[in-house]
């Protein structure tokens, strides 16, 4: 492919996949599958490295992330973003909107909408691109977290249409609830401490450093707050939903999350629909939002120092309960983390039955000072898990229990364990403690692992229970008249579960790896290493120092797969993996080279031709490890512009071949 055709096509993908992408996160509707979509992606990736000069700065592969941001710049918002004056009673949004009439004659039309439990961000557009997104912050000052908020798929880096040629969008940054629940699960697999609500984890998120995993985390967007020179709408719900056509997502109209009245009434009936259907939305909402909808009213009614007049936040209260707290089990998990839970009296809470609620760990036992059949305030923590927030103590029985946290492990007694600056106990009996053997095979058969058809986890208990499995691998070695005698387990079904092993002998390695379920050894842990030492031999092998040069793999985690591959245990699981056919090799891709094999480079600095991601791919691409760190291991120093002084001080000391882009490009062309 010559210059010209490559220009045309990268310009074709782009756009291309750029309309995908809005079809699939702004207007949930798909018009082809995930695997094609990546089709399109790797081959508009592969032509980027090979075409630099026609990349787009609005590129769908700049989603992936990879950018590094060691300190987030202050910027000076154009327009404030005040905060608003909230209420928690519907008499003072009677209150305030009499004010508005004693100084506005005319008839006021109100803009109700959800007030999402997130992060603000305010996002200036020029030209139709994305140039910059910045944080509240003080209300004045924010943080620039263009990088991070570049990886939101719901955030077009390209308009549509017509639109002013300089303005800035506001809006909230959410935490989807399934995807709060699917990155506390992996969390929970890797042995780390789970993140408590959406709308703190979505914040911290917005704050990494490292866009890549940003990107990764799947957080989402409103956008709903339009501020320019050039409006062409006289109302802020025109001009939300002109918005929309140039491919914002905007507030869902027809959902009613977002609505446009004439009335007080029309205000309350918002309200009050909201505060029973709440629980039912796929995101996190503290109140409702309620604001004048003409720009002139608006400037008529004016601000103060720190809100405006004009809109008004009503907060939901948080629905508490009292009851009787039973008891607390134990619950030991596949990691051996140990979890308090409290089994409480049956009590309705947000229109649900809460029976129980968990405890996360003894801090939280210590702090409550709980004691049996104490009387519990009980709340549903981001609206939807229960917690016990407090203790009646005035109604504690004087011969009440003190509720102590168990110093040895309720499942198998081993002695419980606490690694300095965790918060959870651990028991350390993992070969041998029941609920941690089950939960070991349960992982392995996951979906994002082995992905075993006709496995479930009854089937797991019923295999456990009846003596024909201890480990994963015991799987392979199941005959069928071993499983046709358990219960619910016809000719059909024991076929499907026999296939279902035989298939996963072709998951790729880096998913078995996963599948292992080696502590803090996660999806993208799993694949790194795949990728950095290619088989299990080589990674059994690897030495600390070799460990914490790939990228991303830090001591926790380099000490944790040493510790693993330590034990005769975990050996003996691995030779009998092998013996039954399961891959522990990587698979050679296309396009690949050995050109940097057994070479380990640090990639720093900025660069003109390519990202910093995308010279990490070139890397792995050709054989080369990814080193976050300079050692003596080091072959090569990749050095951009603005690159940290500190970094070329250690390499030139050490000797490190420091080579700049160009070079290195040159290098991979050889």
């Amino acid at each position: 492919m010559n210059k010209a055709e490559a220009k045309i096509e990268i310009e074709k993908l782009t756009e291309e996949l750029n309309r995908h992408n809005h079809l699939y996160y702004v207007e949930s509707n798909p018009e082809i599958s995930d695997f094609d979509f990546d089709m399109l992606l790797e081959k508009l990736q592969k032509l980027e490295i090979e075409f630099p000069e026609f990349a787009s700065e609005v590129s769908p592969t700049k989603r992936v992330g990879g950018d590094i941001t060691k300190k987030f710049e202050t910027i000076k918002h154009r327009y404030p973003m005040l905060s608003l004056s909230n209420s928690y009673s519907l008499e003072e949004i009677k209150d305030w909107e009499n004010r508005n009439h004693k100084l506005i004659e005319e008839s006021l039309r109100y803009v109700c909408e959800l007030k999402y439990d997130g992060v603000a961000i305010g996002i200036h557009y020029k030209d139709g691109k994305l140039h910059k997104a910045v944080t509240r912050g003080d209300g004045e000052f924010g943080e620039d977290v263009t990088a991070n908020v570049k990886t939101i798929r719901s955030i077009p880096l390209q308009l549509n249409g017509t639109y002013p040629s300089d303005f800035e969008i506001r809006g909230e940054i959410f935490f989807p609830w399934n995807n709060f629940k699917e990155l506390n699960k992996e969390r929970e697999e890797m042995g780390e401490p789970t993140f408590a609500n959406p709308r703190n984890t979505a914040s911290g998120t917005l704050k990494l450093q490292d866009s890549s995993i940003v990107a990764r985390r799947g957080l989402d967007c409103f956008l709903y707050g339009i501020h320019g020179a050039e409006l062409s709408e006289s109302g802020h719900f025109e001009m939300v939903k002109k918005a929309e056509s140039w491919g914002f997502k905007i507030p869902n109209v027809n959902k009613r999350y977002i609505e446009l009245t004439d009335s007080v009434e029309g205000v309350m009936a918002f309200i009050n629909y909201w505060d029973q259907k709440r629980s039912e939305l796929p995101f996190e909402i503290d109140g409702i939002v309620i604001k004048v909808n003409d720009y002139d009213q608006q400037e008529m009614l004016g601000s103060t120092a720190k809100s405006p007049r004009w809109a008004i936040a009503y907060k939901f209260k948080t629905e508490r309960v009292s009851t009787e707290m039973i008891s607390i089990d134990y619950q030991v998990g596949r990691t051996g983390a140990i979890t308090p839970v409290a089994n409480l009296k049956p009590v309705l809470l947000g229109g649900t039955i809460v029976k129980r609620a968990s405890l996360h760990n003894s801090d939280q036992l210590v702090k409550l000072d709980l004691h049996s059949r104490d009387a519990v305030y009980v709340e549903k923590g981001g609206e939807i898990i229960p917690k016990i927030v407090g203790v009646d103590v005035s109604k504690r029985f004087n011969d009440s229990i003190l509720f102590i946290f168990p110093e040895n492990c309720p499942e198998c007694g081993f002695k419980l364990v606490r690694n300095e600056g965790e918060a959870q106990h651990y028991c350390p009996n993992d070969l041998y403690c029941p609920p941690q053997m089950r939960g070991k095979v349960e992982h392995f058969i996951s979906r994002k692992a082995m992905d075993i058809d006709g496995l479930g986890a009854e089937t797991i208990g019923a295999l456990f229970d009846a003596g024909l499995i201890r480990t994963s691998a015991d799987l392979y070695k199941l005959r069928f008249e071993q499983i046709i005698h358990l219960e619910r387990m016809g000719d059909k079904s024991v076929n499907k579960l026999l296939d279902g092993l035989e298939a996963s002998k072709d998951v790729p390695f880096e998913r078995v790896l996963f599948a292992i379920g080696i502590r803090f050894v996660g999806q993208t842990v799993a694949k790194k290493l795949a990728k950095a030492f290619g088989s299990i031999e080589a990674i059994m092998k690897a030495d600390h120092q070799q460990m914490v040069e790939v990228d991303e793999i830090g001591e926790k985690i380099a000490f944790s797969v040493k510790e693993y591959f330590s034990q005769k245990e975990s050996i003996d699981l691995i030779n009998d993996l092998k013996e039954a056919g399961i891959r522990m090799k990587a698979e050679v891709k296309e396009g690949e080279s050995d050109k940097l094999e057994g070479k380990s480079i640090v990639v720093s600095g900025v660069f003109n031709a390519f990202s910093r991601d995308e010279i990490k791919q070139l890397i792995e691409l050709n054989g080369g490890k990814i080193s976050s760190s300079i050692s003596s291991k080091t072959t090569y120093l990749i050095a951009g512009d603005k690159m940290g002084p500190s970094k070329l001080k250690k390499a030139t000391d050490l000797g490190i071949n420091i080579i700049s882009e160009d070079e290195f490009i040159k290098l991979i062309n050889k």
